[in-house]
């Protein structure tokens, strides 16, 4: 089966996915999303398999996220991607994106039902 996972390998959440994907068998695709970000189109199809808006996939902890002003409510969802898009650091991690479908892993348990 081919997994893919979009990873930070400084983020222990991240890591522990990428753990528990290959204890289950598998040698994903990793992409460090960090040094090479989804482009829109791609970010739009995640969004659309995870029925998701683009505000529940950021960093809302994350210090740019409040420096962006992006807690403002009256930011549209192509606001939120532009900002997403240009500070890759906004978006959450991991996703993993699998045959049987996607998920953010968060809470990492998630991500089983795909493996």
């Amino acid at each position: 089966m081919n997994i893919t996972i979009l990873h930070n390998p400084r983020c222990s959440t991240s890591r522990a996915v990428l753990e528990m994907i290959r204890e289950a068998g598998h040698d994903p695709a990793i992409v460090e999303y960090l040094k090479h970000p989804p482009e829109r189109a791609e970010l739009v199809r995640m969004l659309v398999a995870l029925e998701m808006n683009p505000r529940q996939i950021m960093r809302r902890k994350e210090p740019l996220y409040k420096e962006l002003g992006l807690d403002d409510p009256s930011l549209t969802d192509n606001d939120l991607l532009d900002a997403m898009l240009s500070n890759p650091i906004l978006i959450e991690r991991p996703i993993v994106i699998s045959e049987k479908g996607i998920r953010l892993g968060r809470p990492k348990e998630q991500v089983a039902e795909i493996l």
